[in-house]
């Protein structure tokens, strides 16, 4: 099995999945998942889980998801 968890863009450590979090995309209207990804220096990013090639958003709000 390999290991398919991106690197932290900011500190370069590995991250741990957090989950998923269903959002509303503005630009379709459409809820969708995002990706929540954390390292272990406590940066929180995440993406659209339908997006897996766009790169990486810092998580504006951390503090619902700690």
């Amino acid at each position: 099995m390999t290991d398919d968890a991106p690197a932290c863009p900011e500190c370069n450590q590995t991250l741990k999945s957090g989950g998923l979090v269903l959002s509303k995309r503005d630009e379709d209207g459409r809820r969708i998942c995002r990706s929540l990804w954390r390292c272990a220096g406590r940066h929180t990013w995440w993406q659209w889980a339908d997006r897996p090639a766009e790169p990486l958003e810092v998580c504006p709000v951390p503090e619902l998801f700690r």
